[in-house]
């Protein structure tokens, strides 16, 4: 389940992971990773963000969506 931005939670970010949907897979790799770290960089923007309790904080998830591609206007 998705959540939405959280400033507090944000602040304890610990770790990041980007999710990327099969139907993404064609997106060279380092395309992704440029794209990951636009998304990572503005995690309010995401469409899909969720927050994961770990021992030393939380780690920020995003799965990437067509609404996050064609913002970012990178093309699948």
């Amino acid at each position: 389940m998705a959540n939405e931005f959280d400033p507090y939670r944000e602040a304890l970010v610990m770790e990041q992971a980007t999710i990327w949907p099969e139907e993404f897979e064609t997106i060279d790799p380092a395309t992704r990773q440029q794209l990951e770290a636009r998304l990572h960089a503005a995690p309010q923007e995401a469409a899909e963000l969720e927050y994961i309790r770990n021992h030393t904080g939380f780690s920020r998830q995003i799965t990437v969506t067509a609404a996050d591609l064609d913002r970012l206007g990178a093309k699948a």
